[in-house]
């Protein structure tokens, strides 16, 4: 793996910025969306109203504690157009989510939030090692997730070369890939995984590539995940963050030189902790709920916008504006199994501390009587096919799973292959308990 250096003289000024800079920046910005979004957006106006609180409250940055949160319900109650501070006419760009649980969260863009998402995603890949004249292979699918777009128009504005293929149709992945020689790749961690497999099926090594970094995203993986990948790929993995509702990718990002945490963005975005049962803001390093307000978006503003994903907020590093932990799950994704709280990264952290186990797992929860049951199906790694082989793998990884994160499980381990791939985001817990 080579060792990237990072080029200070290409930063934004911002990124390097005193604390004290950051922070002014910030209160002038959140002012002016505070604003925006009670003269603009009926939904806020009451909302504040309601609270009791008026933009002009917010004199510190604390103040933002005082006025109320919003959730995807909020956009579903909404939909489509109800949370948008402009005419529809004014939007030149709609993303929406996939609608799998109800309706879809529909999000819009003006043309200066456009700009500014290409040039935060720019900046994110600025961030993970990539350069302009790079060639870039975007894997994130296209549509109305935010990925493949995001990605690409990120990249363009970078100055590197895309190719646009998308998820889906590993091998050909494989084939441009081998025949492109992009240098950087920007894909779901689990998808990855599936290219890796195909790879080696193809029986090609991995290392033999040209790439040098994979800008990783959409959903929670573990170091274990990037340790796996750095060492097939001979590559570099860092991790960047976003959801649609605050803007897409490039909302956070892990810069090269540390991989240490995904630096938020802050003269951007306004990040909180919280308690995710009360509410209360928590200090800078306790572990909660990431909550974002939006400074300088027109189209959607978004105030205290409760993301769900569990992590903390840590001082800067590799640059001055804080970072998130990498996101240890979702809060609606917890399982909660006969009183221990689980999370899918725990047991992916399990998986690949076993190198008898390839790197893919699905849960599976189902209901006997009042007892909640976890089935967690893994894979065997290639030439570890034999059934007695299988059965000694999967007491191991049970007794892994029992002392190190507290629950009884069954585990039941496959040949090669048995494991659903992911073709862009991985369905990693099917819940059957209420069926």
């Amino acid at each position: 793996m080579k060792t990237l250096v990072p080029d200070r003289h290409t930063l934004d000024p911002i990124e390097v910025a005193s604390v004290d800079e950051i922070r002014a920046l910030q209160l002038k910005r959140m002012k002016w969306s505070l604003q925006h979004a009670y003269d603009n957006v009926p939904v806020y106006r009451k909302r504040f109203d309601a609270q009791g609180v008026h933009p002009s409250d917010l004199r510190t940055l604390e103040d933002i504690a005082r006025f109320p949160f919003t959730c995807k319900d909020d956009l579903r109650e909404n939909y489509p157009f109800g949370l948008f501070a402009l005419p529809r006419e004014k939007i030149i760009r709609i993303h929406a989510s996939s609608g799998t649980t109800g309706k879809p969260t529909v999000v819009g863009y003006t043309k200066n939030d456009i700009e500014l998402w290409a040039d935060l995603v720019a900046r994110s890949m600025r961030a993970s090692g990539t350069r302009p004249g790079d060639m870039v292979h975007v894997a994130y699918g296209y549509g109305l997730f935010t990925g493949g777009l995001g990605a690409h128009y990120g990249a363009e504005r970078l100055g590197c070369t895309v190719v646009p293929v998308s998820g889906g149709m590993t091998e050909r992945q494989l084939t441009l890939i081998q025949d492109f020689k992009p240098r950087s790749i920007m894909v779901t961690p689990s998808y990855m995984l599936n290219i890796l497999d195909q790879f080696k099926k193809a029986g090609i090594d991995p290392r033999s590539t040209s790439l040098e970094v994979g800008i990783f995203g959409a959903e929670p993986w573990t170091d274990a995940m990037r340790a796996e990948v750095e060492d097939a790929f001979a590559m570099h993995a860092v991790d960047i963050y976003g959801l649609s509702e605050i803007l897409g990718p490039g909302v956070a990002s892990e810069c090269i030189e540390s991989k240490d945490g995904l630096h938020v963005w802050e003269d951007h975005f306004y990040p909180e902790i919280i308690d995710p049962r009360t509410g209360e803001v928590l200090a800078d390093g306790e572990t909660g709920e990431l909550v974002l307000t939006t400074m300088t978006k027109e189209g959607l503003p978004m105030v205290r916008y409760r993301t769900r994903d569990l992590t903390r907020l840590l001082p800067g590093t590799a640059r001055s504006m804080r970072r998130i932990e990498k996101i240890l799950g979702r809060n609606d994704d917890m399982i909660i199994l006969r009183g221990v709280n689980v999370f899918p990264t725990q047991i992916e952290e399990q998986v690949l501390s076993m190198p008898e186990l390839a790197p893919h797992f699905q849960i599976e929860l189902s209901r006997n009587g009042r007892m909640d049951n976890m089935t967690v199906g893994v894979e065997a790694a290639s030439g570890s096919t034999a059934e007695n082989d299988r059965q000694a793998f999967a007491i191991k990884l049970t007794k892994k799973i029992k002392e190190v994160v507290g629950v009884s499980t069954t585990v039941k381990v496959g040949v090669p292959g048995s494991v659903e791939r992911s073709q862009g985001k991985a369905r990693r817990v099917l819940d059957h308990r209420s069926l």
